[in-house]
Order: C-alpha cells, then structure tokens, then sequence
C-alpha cells in the first residue's frame, strides 16, 4: 500500500492568503519557516541582522501578534512585561477560534480575563461548546460550532443563557441527533437579538419552537434548518422577518403547505431546497406567489431535473425570479442577479461586484456562496451517480471561485468539497482521473497552495487535504511539485497543529510515490520532518503516525533517501513504532518502512543499522505473527531482507523468527 486518501474530518483572514503590503514582503513571510517565528525572524532579516525588539513600535508588535496562532501568541506574551501587556489587546481577542485546540472548563477559565471584547467565537466539540460559558464573554455576538453530535438541550440553552446578545449562531454539519425543540424555544427566549440561525440535524422543529422564534427574535432574517427530522413548515411563515431560508436535506415537508405559506412571507428574497424531494409544482407555486422572491436553490432535487429534462423551459416564465439546479448553468443563471452590470461568468462570487455598491445583493450573494459550500460538500459526500457532466463543466470551477470567497467557512468547507469529490474508492486509494486534472486545468492547484500558506491552521488544513487527495493522480502531482507544493506541504508538516501536520504528511505520502518527487522531498527538509512527526506524537495519533511512516517507507525504497531517512533518526523513530504503537495502519507502515531501509545491503549500512537498533528484531518477529494480514506480510518482509547480514539471521533466530516465519 502505497497512497492514501482522505474524504472528510472531524477548521480573520478575508481571502485566505495573507494580506501583504508587497510582493517582497509576502516572500519573505512565506519562506521556508512556517511557523509563526518564522514570520518573526522573516522580519528581522528584512531590517537587517541585529535588531533589538524592545524598539519595534507597538503597532508593528500587534501585527506579528495578530499573524500568530492562539499557541505562539500566549508563548511570544511571555517574553516581556510589555509584550505580555499588548498580547492582552482587545484587538487581538475580538475572534477566537479554538477549533485545533482543547477547549476545556479549565482553558476556558485561563483565557477569560482577555474575552471581554470577544465577538466571535468558533469551537469544535460539544465539550468545547460546555465550556464556552466560561470564557465570560457576555457580549458575544457570534458563535459557529461543528462536530457537536452529542450537543443537549441543557448544554444549548446554557450556552443562550450566558451570551444573550448573540446575533448568529450556526452548528453543524453534524447532526445535532440529541437537540429538541425545547432547545430552540430556550435559544428564541434567551437571544432576542438573534438575526442568523443555522442548525442541522435537529431531532425536530415544531410549531411551539419555531413559534417562539416568530415571537421573541423579531430581527431573524436568515433561518437554515438543515437534514432534519421534522420541520413544522406552515410555522415557519410566521417568521414574518425572514430574508433567507433553507431546508435543505429536510425529507418530510408537505410541499403543498410550505410553498403556499412561504409565498406569503413579506421579505422573503431566498429560499433553498436542494437535495430534497420537493415537487415542481411548489417551485412553481413560489415563482408565481411571491412579490418579494428573488432566488430559487434547488441542487440535487430528483423530481426537479426530471422535469426539466422533460420540458427544459419548465421555469423559463419566471417572473424574474431565478431558479439554480444541477442542470441549469448556474454561473450564466447567476448574471441575471447584476441587472444593469456587466459581470462575466467566472466573476459572479467575486465581492467586488457587490461590496460597498448594494447590500441587499450582497446579502444574498454571500448566502448563496453559504448555501452552495453546504450543498456541494452534502453532494460530493454522497456521490451518487451521473453527477461527472456537473462536476467536470461547472462544479470544478464553482468550487475554486468558492475557495477566493471572502467567508472563511466558505472557503475552508469549498476545499474540503475539492478533497472529497475526486475520491472513487477511499480505502483502495482511487480518484476519479477527469475530476482531478480538471481542478488542475482551470488553475485549481496555485490556488489551493496559496490557501495552504495563509495564516489560518483550518484553511491549511483543508487545504493540504484537498491537495494530498489531488495529488494521487500523477499528472497533479507534477504540477504541485512545479509551484513548490513539496516545500509548502514540508513546512506544513512542522506545525504544531495536529490536524495541519497530518493532511500535510498525507500529501508528502502520496507524492512520495513518484520516484520523480522523492529527492525533492528529500531536499526541502522534508524527510527530517516527517521523522520529527513519530517524535512529536508518539500515541494515539493514527492519522498522523500512519501518514508519516508510510511516507518514509515510499521514500526509503530510494537509495540515496533511505540514507537520509537513516541520518534524521528515522531507524529509530519506526523501532519505536514497531514495538509500542497498537494500531494496525501505523504498524503496517512502519514494517514496511523498515524493510525498504533494509532492502539496501549492498549500496549503504542500513540493513545492519536496522538490526542493531534495540528491540527491533523482536518486534518484526512480534508482528510476523499479527492477526493483520498487511502488518504479517510486511514484517515478514522486513525480516527477510534483514536476514541477509549474519548478525541479524543470528538475532532473528534467536528472537523466534524462524518459528513465527514458518
């Protein structure tokens, strides 16, 4: 097993490249160092060799403060009374995004005393979302949780209670499996001020609930309900204030009911309803209904496309009102939105069409980017059949104009889409060839590395996802090794973020196959950090321990690698795989690793190196004898080609190779 692909996990920078004053700058914050210090020490080249940071004036200091992740910037704190001072800012607390970090009653309580002026808050967790009370920030305005399956109605509504001026709360896309109606009344009771709510997964929205929204938030304008069990439809007409609404992945709605109530609504501009099984008559009933409807989303909607591949001008007398489906052109649909403008067809998400010029149309411009992200990652997650002529002429190009969006969500959730929609056969490593080269011809790959650079660990994360699944497919992953992909993902893999670390590992993996790419590898340092990673996280972390030794075992099949992998301590740090690790991946990799360092005998010492390092025979045999047939064989393996120096024949027997052989 060579390549390894990754569909999706368990992520205030506007366009997801750092903001640079010029281009000599932006080369020196991106050079070979990733790290937050690296940027620092970027700065001190720039001045010149000698410089005393006690001199450097406030606001420069902020700026390195703001460049740095929430780890660094407590540790570049503890320098100096001044700077611990500054690094308390209330421009530096006013976001917080504790998605990579453990989020504990504890950690909540440590960071309090900086929260005063905290806006935005993102989390991941439902412990993280217990503990949120904590951080005492009252005036929190907005909170954006996911991976909250085991949510409560208690631990919600504690968390409304505590943050009453909260004016948008988004959780998913997990299914909130464990969250009540009861819940969503306590939110409409609490957040009065509340303008954006966006669940989904809710056991259920009744008519009390959604009622009590009606009642007590009358400023909610943007309503999301998304994969739920049961949605009280004529309700929901009662949110007189609504602007925007989507139901996305709802089953049980009667469509009937909701489309005539909704046309009534006074202020409706959007409504999304992809992926469900809504009728082409109530699509049609809110196009001929409703004054104030300006948008129709219906991805992925069966009875929808077969009624236009019926009769293709099924919605064509929309009374202006546009209608997006999977079929329908949507780039082209969308220049209908820019009345009186000449927007080309790839420009229609870019914001300086409608930033500053109209805000009603950038409201729904940036929920329809909102909307698509959702529906496109929902779609390529379940990748049923017949969706190539999508994807390969607009999906692909949607996706990238998605990742230039200026709503980090957006931007992070369009490259986990990408990551995900090129993956055939998750365990047997396949992608889908067109998908693949087709993010690669509209100029996908720049785009995605300039994402992996910025400031943000969620965006590399994703982004270094998308780019290790991409580059399964040899032809891409030429064109990462042109545009200094190798060095981008080398310096990812030495941050200090887990998740950032392993997709940037799964990408030196997979591009570590071709024999074309194993010296570069070797030469931006990447060998060294893929070594450091076993170090870094020696239990417990399959993701990345898998990733990085099977890197160093497509690596050490070369020769002049294999010395190298030998000089950064890599003999040491697979022993120690081999003899401590439980998990069958990792063992499999490292046993493999091994048996390509030692496939050398002729040309370099490995072979005997591997043999002297203590325990590592013993654990070989141990594994030769693993219920997991991969771990068997490539132990086995291992053992032969280690059996061709005297002294380890002599220590195999010993250790009871011959048996475990037999």
């Amino acid at each position: 097993m060579t390549r390894r692909v990754r569909r999706r996990l368990c992520r205030e920078n506007a366009k997801g490249k750092d903001a640079v004053e010029d281009e000599d700058e932006e080369k020196a914050m991106s050079g070979s160092d990733p790290s937050p210090w690296g940027l620092v020490v970027a700065a001190a080249a720039w001045c010149g060799e000698c410089v005393d940071w006690t001199m450097l004036p406030d606001d420069t200091v902020l700026q390195l403060f703001a460049r740095l992740n929430y780890r660094d910037r407590a540790s570049m704190a503890a320098a100096c009374k001044t700077w611990r001072a500054l690094g308390s800012s209330p421009c530096l607390w006013s976001s917080l995004d504790l998605r990579a970090h453990r989020c504990d009653p504890e950690v909540a309580s440590s960071l309090s005393s900086r929260c005063g002026s905290l806006r935005r808050l993102r989390l991941r967790g439902h412990e993280a979302a217990a503990a949120a009370s904590g951080l005492r920030a009252r005036d929190l305005r907005e909170v954006v949780a996911d991976g909250c399956r085991g949510l409560t109605d208690a631990t919600l509504a504690v968390l409304a209670a505590r943050h009453e001026a909260l004016e948008s709360l988004q959780i998913g896309p997990d299914p909130l499996e464990r969250i009540s109606s009861d819940a969503l009344r306590q939110v409409a009771l609490c957040c009065s001020r509340l303008r954006r709510l966006r669940l989904s997964g809710l056991r259920d929205a009744d008519a009390d609930a959604i009622g009590a929204l009606a009642r007590y938030c009358p400023l909610l304008e943007d309503v999301a309900f998304l994969d739920c069990g049961s949605v009280d439809e004529s309700a929901l007409a009662g949110i007189i204030s609504i602007r925007f609404l989507s139901v996305a992945g709802c089953r049980n709605l009667k469509w009937a009911t909701a489309s005539t109530s909704w046309a009534q609504l006074p202020s409706l501009i959007a409504v999304d309803v992809s992926r469900t099984d809504v009728s082409p008559s109530a699509i049609s009933r809110l196009i001929s209904h409703s004054k104030t409807l300006k948008l129709i989303c219906a991805l992925n909607c069966k009875s929808v496309e077969e009624e236009q591949a019926h009769n293709p001008d099924a919605f064509s007398n929309s009374k202006g009102k546009l209608v997006l489906t999977i079929t329908s052109h949507i780039f082209k649909s969308a220049v209908s939105l820019f009345p009186g403008k000449v927007v080309k067809e790839n420009e229609v998400f870019n914001e300086c069409n409608w930033r500053d010029k109209d805000k009603a149309l950038g409201d729904m411009m940036s929920w329809l980017e909102w909307i698509l992200s959702q529906s496109l990652l929902r779609i390529a997650e379940s990748n049923p059949q017949g969706m190539d002529d999508f994807w390969l002429h607009q999906g692909t190009e949607m996706l990238l104009s998605l990742v230039k969006s200026s709503q980090e969500d957006v931007q992070e959730r369009a490259a986990t889409t990408l990551a995900t929609f090129v993956v055939i056969d998750d365990e047997s490593a396949n992608v889908d060839a067109a998908r693949s080269e087709a993010v690669m011809r509209v100029g996908g790959i720049p785009m995605l590395l300039d994402l992996a650079r910025c400031s943000r660990e969620s965006a590399q994360s994703e982004a270094a996802k998308a780019i290790a699944n991409l580059s399964v497919n040899a032809k891409v992953a030429k064109a990462v090794a042109d545009e200094q992909g190798i060095t981008i993902l080398t310096n990812l893999a030495k941050s200090m973020n887990r998740l950032v670390a392993e997709e940037a590992a799964g990408g030196l993996w997979n591009l570590s196959v071709g024999e074309e790419h194993k010296g570069a590898i070797a030469a931006a340092g990447g060998i060294k950090a893929l070594v450091d990673l076993i170090f870094r996280w020696p239990a417990g972390s399959d993701g990345v321990l898998e990733r990085a030794a099977g890197a160093l075992a497509n690596l050490a099949a070369d020769d002049k690698c294999s010395l190298e992998v030998a000089k950064a301590g890599g003999v040491h740090a697979l022993v120690m795989l081999a003899r401590s690790c439980k998990l069958e991946g990792v063992l499999e990799q490292a046993a493999r690793a091994l048996a390509n360092l030692a496939a050398h005998g002729d040309s370099n010492n490995n072979n005997a190196a591997v043999g002297q390092e203590a325990g590592s025979l013993e654990a070989l045999v141990q594994l030769a004898c693993s219920q997991n047939e991969g771990v068997r064989q490539e132990a086995a393996g291992a053992l032969w080609n280690l059996s061709f120096d005297d002294r380890n024949r002599e220590g195999i027997a010993a250790a009871g190779g011959v048996e475990a052989l037999v």
